[in-house]
């Protein structure tokens, strides 16, 4: 007799398998899907040394996929863990495929996630937990895509699929360590231009795949060095030339040139005295006062001709830690370090909204005539600016009163008439967020202006993170792209994606950058979420098919 895992019966063969000796046909394909296990309705047992490699494979491709990402920015990495990410799910049944999938994403998630562990390791490994569950739903949708033609293809638009669902749920979703966030400086940052960060995923998961389609997989993987010796045949030399065809091509995409027009901009980081979650140390007023002393530094250095006079001048998010409308000493700080520069500056600061609310605000700040136009963030950090579920998240966890007052969101993008342009105002968190980001520049802003507070993070692997983001939308956007952090890294990203400037972490600094005003778009811009939804619903369908040929090859539904 026989159970249903399909282990051998008493007499050492599969209870399904003939009697008699089968007649002679063709030697199974070990690049099929299913040989080993499952294939149509047929069912055999994998061996334990092709579990163990799938586990290895899986494991391996998360690990190296975490490679590609900053601060290493090994970004081949990214297709190579791909590939390997693949290697590990084809073949495999759905319900296996979703361990397996789920257990490569711990391992890329895992280290590419560790800035989280300033809130708590709970929060840390909380939040993997979560991430991997996406990584395992595409594991599922994927195992039978690998049945069809030409399924890396469609494997690629299951990824950006996966991407688009874990930037849009839970709790308005968390795009961070997507693929194209690896890419800041590569031959397939190129793709941004014309797809934006949804086309970037793509060509570098379909890189993966097309590396994984050229690799040795099955009996033939696990066969003896003796055995494999031999000539490569075509049919893997095919999807290997593809694969490097893929960000050789990301080379050739056209952008936008110079238009010959500039503007000086002053970038001020202040510092802050504390670390971790009590960044602002015991001492009130000290980050406003450290941000105004290097704004006054600044202007020195202008009177001194040390640097160039600015247009205008750029303080990080937070860069007061007192809400200036409220408090006079606060405005007079900050209304005479603004005159001491003489030009328009963009402030920091967290508002009050009434008595329960506030805003994080992107202020301007007129050395005549004071505060001014202002963009309130419109996508807030859950747990940091405001709490979910509050009732219930803060009776269970006494971190979440930390937050205190909740913020309340922004409504409008952020276009501010700054001295001789109108910059974009991105706030933070904001930057990982497709659709923040183009809403700002289809205003006509330009260029865009970071302001962030990565104070909780310093010296982890966040602010690279962040800072890669920067690198993307430059070349996505064709728009030079100017980072201001309280503690660092502040930095200034030419149209190109290529950094130009840059601060060293938890130091105070400050320069004027010279920065191209480009008012161009390109293609990426124009289209908008397009090409993330064609991708998406591509991937998305051909799951559908090929999970509706399962069904029919396997009646019985052999899971």
């Amino acid at each position: 007799m026989q159970d249903r895992t399909g282990l051998p019966s008493g007499d050492g063969r599969p209870a399904h398998a003939p009697a008699t000796p089968a007649a002679p046909g063709p030697a199974p394909d070990p690049a099929r899907p299913g040989h080993g296990e499952r294939g149509g309705g047929a069912r055999t047992v994998e061996s334990g040394r092709a579990l163990a490699a799938r586990v290895a494979a899986a494991v391996a491709g998360g690990a190296t996929l975490f490679l590609a990402f900053p601060p290493l920015d090994w970004w081949v990495c990214a297709p190579l863990g791909i590939a390997l990410i693949v290697a590990a799910l084809r073949g495999s049944r759905p319900r296996r495929a979703a361990w397996l999938g789920y257990l490569a994403a711990a391992v890329f998630l895992l280290p590419t996630l560790a800035w989280v562990r300033t809130i708590g390791v709970d929060a840390w490994i909380m939040l993997v937990g979560v991430e991997s569950l996406f990584y395992a739903a595409l594991a599922v949708l994927a195992a039978p895509v690998f049945r069809l033609r030409p399924w890396p293809l469609w494997f690629a638009g299951l990824w950006v699929a996966m991407e688009w669902a874990r930037g849009l749920v839970p709790i308005g979703g968390f795009p961070w360590a997507r693929a194209a966030f690896s890419q800041g400086e590569s031959p397939f940052t190129g793709y941004a231009a014309l797809g934006g960060a949804p086309l970037v995923s793509f060509a570098v998961a379909l890189c993966g795949a097309l590396i994984a389609r050229a690799l040795p997989w099955g009996r033939a993987a696990l066969a003896p060095p003796a055995r494999r010796a031999g000539p490569v045949p075509a049919r893997r030399l095919v999807p290997l030339a593809l694969a490097l065809a893929v960000p050789v091509l990301g080379l050739a995409v056209p952008r936008p040139g110079d238009e010959g027009r500039t503007v000086n901009i002053g970038v001020v980081q202040g510092n802050v005295p504390g670390r971790g979650m009590y960044i602002l140390g015991d001492e009130p007023a000290v980050v406003l006062r450290n941000h105004a002393n290097e704004t006054k530094r600044l202007a020195q250095a202008v009177r001194e001709g040390r640097l160039p006079k600015p247009d205008l001048v750029v303080l990080p998010e937070n860069s007061t830690d007192i809400d200036p409308y409220r408090d006079a000493g606060a405005r007079e700080i900050i209304h005479e370090s603004v005159k001491d520069v003489g030009v328009p500056t963009l402030v920091g600061a967290v508002v009050a909204i009434g008595d329960e609310h506030r805003a994080t605000r992107s202020l301007v700040w007129d050395p005549v005539t004071g505060p001014g136009a202002y963009y309130d963030k419109r996508h807030l950090v859950p747990f940091g600016e405001y709490t979910p579920f509050k009732e219930i998240v803060l009776a269970l966890w006494e971190r979440a009163n930390l937050v205190g007052r909740q913020s309340v969101a922004g409504t409008r993008p952020g276009d501010l008439k700054m001295g001789p342009v109108t910059i974009g105002a991105v706030n933070c968190y904001e930057v990982a967020y497709d659709g923040t980001v183009r809403d700002t520049v289809r205003t006509g802003a330009t260029p865009l202006v970071v302001q962030t507070n990565n104070a909780s993070y310093a010296e982890s692997n966040l602010p690279p993170q962040q800072l890669a983001m920067s690198k993307l939308r430059a070349v996505e956007h064709n728009r030079a792209v100017v980072t201001a952090a309280t503690t660092g890294i502040s930095a200034y990203v030419t149209p190109d994606g290529k950094v130009s400037w840059q601060t060293r972490e938890l130091v105070a600094d400050m320069n004027v950058v010279t920065v191209p005003v480009r008012t161009q778009t390109t293609v990426a811009t124009r289209l908008g979420a397009l090409p993330e939804w064609a991708l998406a619903l591509m991937g998305v369908v051909a799951a559908g098919a090929a999970w509706r040929g399962r069904r029919q090859d396997d009646p019985m539904r052999n899971d």
